[in-house]
């Protein structure tokens, strides 16, 4: 089974390797994708990207495919910010993913003080070690684990696999989860949401937000990192030192849509553009 899209508003390379899923890697013409217990083959032939899946109604929500990214790209446009417009422009594709929030919460806090092929590193060995083995277009590959059997693994476990200081933070937060769930988060308002998610260990205000914004579609959330620290004081002229007031900043900036326009804006700081 397969979904075609206009791949002028879908780009896999600009979706995926802007920092926001860490299972993927190159395959034929394309990537292959996996999230929780699904993957996919993503590509673009022309004019038109192509993701053949066993199950088109999950991707067609993971790739947020329902929505109007024109109309999102035309608003980025309009603030009449060089930078974000030059990242609407030139990331025209780039679309925020619908991905599993468990697996965000643990991916995100991988994640903290950590570079992309470490982290996909440290995910992908958890996976091949807890995960369920699976097979798509004839390869063999393995599932997310769920929270039950990450919360059956020590410390020592996940330093082995290379988590280092995060390995606490994963065996607490597993714990945590696994004896919980995660079904009140999902009733949560945003601002709700993230006060919660700072209540398990190992999320700080960052990491929530990616939680949030990744995993829970709040798409009103702003991450800010080192690259948007940088460009709230390149090119805005910004002051605030404080990353909780440069998120609030831009989250009244931006509103609504918030989400998308930090990925515009992240996208067009690291291309340089």
């Amino acid at each position: 089974m397969s979904i075609e899209y206009d791949a002028r508003y879908f780009s896999p390379r600009d979706t995926l390797e802007c920092g926001q899923i860490f299972r993927f890697t190159p395959y034929k013409e394309g990537y292959k994708v996996y999230s929780a217990d699904r993957a996919c083959y993503v590509y673009t032939r022309g004019d038109r990207t192509i993701v053949e899946c066993n199950d088109v109604g999950y991707f067609y929500n993971f790739f947020d495919l329902g929505r109007d990214y024109a109309a999102i790209n035309a608003q980025a446009k309009s603030y009449g910010v060089p930078l974000l417009t030059r990242g609407a422009e030139r990331g025209a594709g780039l679309r925020l993913l619908n991905q599993n929030p468990e697996e965000m919460i643990y991916s995100f806090i991988i994640s903290q003080n950590n570079n992309i092929p470490r982290i996909k590193g440290i995910i992908g060995r958890i996976c091949e070690k807890l995960g369920e083995e699976l097979s798509f277009c004839g390869e063999k590959y393995h599932a997310f684990p769920s929270s039950a059997a990450l919360a059956q693994e020590n410390a020592e476990f996940y330093k082995s696999l290379g988590a280092g200081y995060r390995d606490g933070y994963l065996v607490s937060t597993s714990k945590r989860i696994a004896a919980e769930g995660i079904e009140e988060l999902y009733t949560l308002p945003t601002a709700e949401l993230k006060k919660k998610l700072l209540t398990y260990i190992g999320i700080g205000p960052k990491v929530a937000d990616c939680i949030s914004l990744f995993g829970f579609a709040r798409r009103e959330c702003f991450p800010v990192d080192t690259w948007i620290e940088k460009l709230y004081h390149d090119d805005f002229g910004g002051t605030l030192k404080d990353r909780n007031k440069i998120n609030a900043y831009f989250c009244g900036l931006f509103g609504e849509n918030a989400g998308y326009m930090q990925q515009y804006l992240f996208y067009a700081k690291r291309e340089n553009l």
